[in-house]
């Protein structure tokens, strides 16, 4: 026995008997001992478990990535050079932010957990010739499931008997919608294992009928199983924005430890340092250039971020995917559940020669027929949907028992024309006033199910299923509320089912017909008399709608620059079909199949993608993994979205997974970075504005903390060159990055978008959160003045207590705390100004308004708080060595942040007029090059080596 072979095709091409010689079973059964041995060789009916990391392991990483290292440095540096309270202080922030880092981000990875939580615990099965319910564990291959209506799958299993069985796939294929299953072997086996009519798989479950299924897999070795593996396979990725971190961090180490360096030599050689005095310059300055406040400010600012967006239902798992939606370049995203409801909907009814359309949703009793007076629907729509009602076995549950909405049990298509025929007044008590005496069930063959009905005390058939089937069969069509016509309706009949299949709406139609007198109970009904003499009612049209708000969501990615791919197990005509009606593509699509996939080389797929409206359907879970792969390689940042166990192994290797939080599986929700609490695919785009905000926001609080650098730095280069006593120390260098300047930092980091950041594309992968536009910025225009009033501030001091340029400035006392106090608090005043210039880049501080960041105006209270607190209050003011400051200097402070702040509006104001030039020259260019067209079709415009 193989019973290892997991290819479902190799068990779905044998014959019933064939399978149960090869697995050595019958259709009674194992017996308990067999099924003790076979649990030994075969282990468990259980699925791997992935090889977590202790939490410890975890809690350690948060202290040993490289900004931590940095820091870790420094305080090995100031320990050296004879700074305890420097040191300590480092030490501090460090383990603080770890221990929030991790405490933020501390999420199990559960994915196979999730993925048992979907399987059934106990299950039916034949041991010893007898029905017995055992513990899904037990379940070993060549046991024979019995299957019924409402079952959970515990395993893959061969079916080998079928009484209308059919198996809802929607967990491994995102198809809505039931397929049959069958014994018999199919007619070719080249399809994939979800698609073989005689397999049913682990997960799964069974939409109606009964059945028996003999097993051959179980565990690891089932399509579940082989999901697992993918899934845990996918190694972590860092998101963009950890990936920037790291740029910034290693670039503050170099510029820190090369300026560290530089001046130690300079001070040794020609400051006249000693050894020992040049070590605490270069220690001095590389804190100066440390921005110790920009690892907790970032945590912070992000952990914000992630509150904000729990506001608006999109709930972040890991603090760093914040950020990675605002620079997705690419969206795959799952069509059932995603983009539509997961829930059948009757959208139109020809009934009696006429087309209705039904309004409402989904399974919620709500709507009703678009031009029909609800009073009084006409008698040939009443009558169809009546009929198609009778012949339904679904039930539908209120919502009630922790329910938030309607659901159903059984099949989605008759749960969709119950809810249909609620619409029109049709109950469920008006409804068993008919009672149904018979009933010859749906099979894949016939391709109809009937019901037969004691109506008015006379049997009449209600017939419903694929119009390929039932029109043949049809011998009168009802028109209008009375007439029967039966005479040159088969054309029309037919043209009206394929105008509304093409639409991509899956289309039913019903039947029916008197019968005799009502046979004895002992009667049996055949399908051959009954189903035959019919008169059509008409046709059901239905399909599992858009979300009302998706059209608008995927407008607003496509505005954004965001290209939006769908990518589904279900039919490409249904995806093609929802496509269009979201308004997905410009053009008509380019659908590919899983199967098409499989024949594409990687460079093939390469080019493939660069066709702009593209749509892939009948995909399996390692389809829609090679496809993340395959735009990753392009250089795009790739966002999948997804509520299905098929979507888990791409959720968990793109660069941001997004799932489903009510309807999706747990499998998705654990695999994901994010999960929409709503699952509004509109979510999304508030989501993506919040991550554009937050990588701005970043670059806005890390020009900040930059800034101050500088002004910080200075005064130790001064120290040097100058010969003047030291104007900041170390500590007051410290009390700047861990004090006054966090408040504001933070403040920046909850900034609201600017205007216009979604009418623009997408940052590309090679833009630097700190480029040389910022970096210029912050060191040499911002920083460079809060140097110089800063510094003007230490001399002024000086200067009104008798110095005078060309003197000795004398070091300690007094005097010399007061002056350094007044370096100190010029930073702070500067800082001020700072936190309003840098809330843009380029627009007016007088655009964005003083008072629309209420949060900053508290962090900049909150600094002059912690200023004056330093200032004025013991023992905290000698930690720092600060002393208070007179009035008269807090009259020249109160100039600084009003300086800095006109000085940078006016840059800003300079930069938007060459801009605008540059705009309007752009303009007349393009005119330039459509008058060249015109006046020469088809030629090409070269301007700046580029084509035009």
């Amino acid at each position: 026995m193989k019973a290892t072979i997991r290819d479902g095709a190799y068990w779905a091409s044998l014959a019933e008997t064939e399978v149960f010689r090869r697995l050595g079973t019958s259709a009674t059964g194992l017996t308990s001992a067999e099924s003790k041995v076979r649990l030994t060789r075969f282990g468990p009916n259980l699925l791997p478990r992935a090889r977590t990391t202790p939490w410890y392991v975890e809690l350690a990483r948060t202290f040993l990535h490289f900004f931590a290292l940095l820091l870790w440095a420094a305080a090995v540096l100031a320990w050296v050079a004879g700074m305890p309270q420097l040191t300590w202080a480092i030490v501090l922030v460090v383990l603080v932010n770890g221990v929030f880092s991790y405490w933020q981000e501390y999420q199990a990875q559960r994915a196979t957990q999730a993925l048992e939580a979907l399987l059934p615990r106990n299950v039916t099965v034949r041991r010893d010739g007898a029905q017995r319910r055992v513990a899904i564990s037990e379940v070993v291959p060549g046991d024979v499931l019995v299957l019924s209506e409402g079952d959970a799958v515990p395993a893959d299993a061969r079916v080998v008997r079928s009484d209308a069985l059919q198996l809802n796939l929607a967990s491994l294929t995102g198809e809505s919608r039931p397929v049959p299953r069958v014994p018999e072997p199919p007619s070719r086996d080249e399809r994939m294992p979800v698609e073989l009519p005689n397999l049913v798989f682990a997960g799964t479950s069974i939409a109606r009928g009964r059945g028996e299924a003999v097993v051959f897999s179980t565990g690891s070795a089932t399509e579940f199983g082989r999901i697992a593996q993918l899934t845990q396979s996918q190694a972590e990725r860092p998101s963009p924005l950890q990936r920037e971190i790291g740029h910034v961090t290693r670039f503050v180490t170099v510029l820190s430890v090369g300026i560290g360096v530089t001046f130690f030599a300079i001070g040794t050689t020609v400051g006249g340092l000693t050894p020992t005095m040049g070590f605490l310059f270069a220690v001095g300055l590389i804190a100066a250039n440390v921005p110790e406040g920009f690892l907790p400010t970032l945590t912070l600012a992000l952990a914000m971020s992630v509150r904000r967006m729990a506001k608006r239902n999109a709930l972040v798992k890991r603090l760093s995917a914040v950020e990675a939606l605002g620079a997705t370049t690419v969206i795959l995203t799952d069509k059932t559940g995603t983009l539509t409801e997961n829930e059948m909907t009757v959208r139109e009814v020809w009934a009696g020669g006429t087309t209705y359309r039904l309004t409402g949703v989904g399974y919620q009793p709500q709507g009703g027929v678009e031009a029909v007076d609800s009073s009084r629907p006409p008698a040939a729509l009443e009558d169809l949907l009546r009929t198609a009602a009778l012949c339904c076995d679904a039930l539908m549950l209120a919502p009630e028992d922790g329910r938030a909405r309607w659901s159903a049990i059984g099949d989605p298509t008759e749960a969709a024309i119950l809810v249909a025929a609620g619409k029109v007044a049709i109950t469920v008590d008006a409804l068993a006033t008919c009672p149904r005496v018979a009933e010859l069930p749906f099979d894949s063959a016939r391709k109809r199910m009937t019901t037969i009905h004691l109506i008015g005390e006379r049997p009449v058939a209600c017939v419903k299923g694929a119009a390929s089937e039932i029109i043949p069969r049809v011998t009168r069509v009802r028109f209008g509320d009375t007439s029967i016509v039966e005479t040159d309706w088969r054309e029309l009949a037919e043209a009206t089912h394929d105008a509304l299949a093409s639409r991509g709406l899956r289309v039913l139609a019903v039947a029916t017909r008197p019968l005799g007198v009502l046979a004895s109970a002992s009667h049996r009904w055949q399908a051959d008399d009954v189903e035959q003499d019919l008169t059509l009612l008409g046709f059901i049209a239905m399909e599992d709608p858009p979300r009302e708000e998706v059209p608008a969501a995927v407008a607003a990615c496509r505005r954004a620059g965001i290209r939006v791919v769908m990518v589904t197990g279900d039919d490409p005509k249904t995806a093609a079909a929802i496509g269009r009606e979201i308004g997905m593509h410009d053009t008509e699509p380019v659908v590919m199949t899983g199967r098409e996939l499989d024949a594409l080389s990687d460079p093939e797929l390469d080019l493939l993608l660069t066709e702009p409206d593209l749509l892939f359907a009948r995909v399996s879970p390692e389809h829609k993994l090679r496809l993340v792969e395959a735009f990753q390689r392009r250089g795009e940042v790739v966002a999948v979205t997804g509520d299905g166990v098929n979507d888990a192994p791409a959720l968990k290797r793109a660069d941001i997974g997004v799932a489903m939080g009510l309807t999706g599986t747990d499998v998705a929700r654990e695999a994901a970075d994010m999960v929409l609490a709503d699952d509004n695919f509109a979510s999304i785009t508030a989501a993506v504005e919040e991550g554009r905000a937050v990588y701005e926001n970043v670059r806005k609080f890390i020009t900040y903390c930059l800034s101050s650098n500088v002004a910080e730095a200075a005064p130790f280069v001064l120290f040097v060159l100058g010969h003047v006593p030291l104007p900041l120390t170390v500590m007051q260098v410290l009390a700047v990055d861990l004090g006054t300047d966090l408040f504001p930092a933070l403040a920046l980091g909850a900034e609201k978008p600017e205007p216009g950041l979604m009418s623009s594309p997408p940052r590309s992968r090679n833009d630097r959160l700190l480029d040389v536009g910022t970096m210029f910025r912050a060191y040499a225009w911002l920083g460079a003045m809060e140097a110089v009033f800063s510094l003007g501030g230490f001399f002024l001091v000086y200067f009104l207590n008798g110095w005078r340029p060309g003197q000795q400035m004398v070091g300690g006392g007094v005097l010399y705390t007061t002056a350094t106090s007044m370096t100190f608090a010029g930073i702070v005043a500067c800082q001020i100004g700072n936190a309003f210039a840098c809330r843009s880049s380029n627009q007016s501080i007088r655009r964005l308004g003083f008072l629309t960041n209420p949060l900053l105006l508290l962090g900049i209270g909150a600094e002059l708080t912690v200023l004056a607190l330093l200032l004025y209050v013991q023992p905290i003011a000698g930690v720092f060595d600060l002393s208070p400051i007179s009035p008269t200097y807090w009259l020249v402070l109160a100039l600084f942040a009003p300086a800095l702040l006109v000085l940078e509006e006016t840059r800003k104001a300079i930069a938007r007029g060459r801009r605008s030039v540059a705009g309007h020259r752009q303009d007349d260019g393009v005119r330039d090059v459509k008058q060249d067209q015109v006046a020469h079709p088809g030629a090409r415009t070269v301007r700046g080596g580029f084509d035009s």
